[in-house]
């Protein structure tokens, strides 16, 4: 059992569903596998299922549990700062890559 910390800019979405009602409602929660620190009351890039760049959101709750399953999970509540303009998600989303995901190819 131990915490893996997320990168310091990243909050990448698994599921659509989430990042719809965190886009339509100015709030949403996410969860993901594992014990995760994600940095609490700090600005960070959410990332679409596919890799694309698409707003700031700012960390309000990163509550990591075993679920009623036994699964290890960390489910993390933000709010919505901002969607990105086509060029900030354009470069971001190349940075990303580089730093991040890896190559596109």
């Amino acid at each position: 059992m131990g915490f893996q910390t997320e990168f310091n800019s990243v909050c990448k979405f698994k599921s659509e569903q989430e990042l719809y009602e965190l886009l339509e409602y100015g709030k949403g929660k996410m969860v993901k596998s594992g014990f995760r620190v994600f940095p609490t009351g700090q600005k960070v890039i959410a990332y679409t299922p596919d890799n694309q760049a698409i707003a700031i959101v700012k960390i309000s709750a990163s509550i990591a549990e075993i679920n009623f399953q036994g699964e290890e999970v960390t489910q993390v509540e933000m709010q919505l700062v901002r969607k990105l303009t086509e060029e900030e998600a354009r470069v971001q989303t190349a940075l990303a890559y580089e730093m991040f995901f890896g190559d596109r190819s």
